[in-house]
């Protein structure tokens, strides 16, 4: 035995067998190293014999999967087959969002909706009613709908036929980004100018609140600037779903012949709002902005003044219509 290290208070020994084992430890990782790339190249040269069958295989069993994946979700949710056409129609029958439903508290159905877009005649739906009532979802099942379609799925709804399309631009939401010193209301118009500048005659163009990051009068200027530009291209007719609060823009179909007004419906009740979620034609006369923030837990008193005030503002608002005409 010999000593291999003296302490203040003690002694180390170690002896050959000791010394002999260490050495194994202190090499094992090293030569496992060694071993494993060894192997793993081995394996590497004799699956180089078979590169192309492997791919082959790779692939047919990334599109059974997929197309797996379509059919259990497919049966699961009870969607349909569409139809896919050269021609520019959108027509959706009973539509629904596929994420929203399956999120919906047990025993509440989603509400479907229909969508019927073209370039003849119902190229632009200009869409009112309040927040909360389902306008966004609505832009949004119809932009999903189209693209589960187009990649080969069958879709939530009862039926549809959907003209190829090429592109689907949005505008359904900004955040600041504040270290380029950038507003919202920046991002929605760069966005916005961005769709304008690359649109195309197969597009679908969905547009939600576009506007409401400046004043009111700047706001419906740019929205009805932007509904007539869509409308009144020289060469394309983009098939366009636009989300709106300004119900000014409802005026927009009696000089442009392929807008059509339609509001996502609400039920009064006495002081309170039911919201139906049915998209129907005509456009929608009130927000309904207050009874939103009540429902939201404002205090009563906040609610109560701010119905004062509205009802101060329209008729101050009629007031200077009336003057205006005489």
């Amino acid at each position: 035995m010999d000593s291999k290290q003296t302490l203040v208070n003690a002694e180390r020994y170690i002896t050959e067998e000791l010394k002999v084992y260490e050495e194994k430890i202190l090499h094992a990782e090293e030569k496992l190293l060694v071993i494993e790339q060894r192997l793993f190249l081995e394996l590497v040269h004799h699956a180089s014999d078979y590169v192309a069958q492997i791919q082959q295989n790779a692939r047919v069993v990334g599109v059974l999967d997929c197309l797996l994946s379509f059919a259990v979700v497919a049966k699961t949710n009870k969607y349909n087959k569409p139809e896919i056409s050269e021609s520019t129609r959108l027509a959706i029958k009973a539509g629904r969002h596929p994420v929203i439903e399956k999120q919906l508290p047990p025993g509440e159905v989603y509400v479907p909706n229909d969508i019927y877009l073209d370039n003849e005649t119902q190229q632009i739906l200009v869409i009112t009613g309040p927040n909360m009532a389902g306008k966004s979802a609505l832009l949004r099942q119809a932009a999903l709908i189209v693209l589960m379609a187009q990649m080969g799925s069958y879709v939530p709804a009862e039926a549809a036929t959907i003209g190829i399309i090429d592109k689907i631009f949005t505008r359904v939401g900004a955040s600041d980004n504040l270290s380029r010193g950038e507003s919202t209301f920046m991002v929605e118009m760069t966005e916005t100018a961005s769709i304008l500048n690359n649109l195309s005659n197969r597009s679908l163009i969905l547009m939600d609140e576009i506007g409401r990051g400046t004043s009111t009068y700047d706001g419906v200027s740019i929205a009805w600037a932007i509904v007539e530009y869509l409308h009144n291209h020289k060469d394309f007719k983009p098939k366009t779903l636009f989300a709106t609060h300004y119900h000014e823009l409802n005026q927009l179909t009696e000089d442009l012949v392929r807008v059509k007004n339609f509001n996502v419906s609400v039920k009064e009740v006495g002081d309170k709002i039911i919201f139906m979620r049915t998209l129907k034609e005509g456009g929608s006369e009130h927000s309904f902005g207050i009874h939103v923030a009540q429902l939201a837990g404002m205090p009563n008193k906040v609610v109560l003044r701010a119905n004062e005030i509205l009802h101060f503002l329209e008729k101050d608002k009629h007031k200077k219509r009336i003057e205006g005409k005489i």
